[in-house]
């Protein structure tokens, strides 16, 4: 099993909304970037763990544990001109871009903020892509190492 980090923006897609989804689970749709979709096509596996993690909100961190309830597949929004995520560029039989759905594993006891995360970065965290300076991947991997230690922060 692989682990991973996953961003959405409160604003857009928050953990409440997840717990709110039918069945918990939603499709990962409109990821942009090149790299985060190779891991959501390639890499990312039914069963996987993911960290949910709010971005670009006043306090940034972990908000949940989600699961990989189906393997990447084709992005739909990308093919839907009503859809924010629309990209005529992407053909459907040889599609740019990829989603995985998740289901919603649990909220954590309280929010991990980043500066929690930020306060290991030379130590139990050293190396987790999410505190890497610029790193902007809404998806990115985590190691075993840095999944245990950071559910110890909870």
């Amino acid at each position: 099993m692989n682990h991973w980090l996953m961003k959405s923006e409160p604003s857009v897609f928050s953990i409440d909304d997840f717990d709110a989804a039918p069945k918990k689970t939603t499709g990962w749709e409109g990821v942009r970037n090149f790299q985060a979709r190779n891991m959501l096509r390639d890499d990312m596996k039914q069963r996987d763990l993911a960290f949910f993690y709010h971005s670009s909100c006043p306090e940034p961190g972990i908000a949940g544990i989600v699961e990989i309830v189906r393997a990447g597949y084709p992005d739909p929004s990308a093919w839907d001109p009503k859809s924010e995520y629309y990209d005529a560029k992407s053909p459907e039989k040889k599609p740019l871009w990829y989603t995985v759905d998740v289901k919603l594993v649990r909220k954590m006891k309280r929010l991990i903020p980043l500066a929690a995360l930020r306060d290991h970065a030379d130590g139990k965290l050293d190396g987790l892509l999410l505190l890497r300076r610029g790193n902007r991947l809404s998806v990115t991997p985590v190691e075993d190492e840095h999944w245990k230690f950071i559910l110890t922060l909870e």
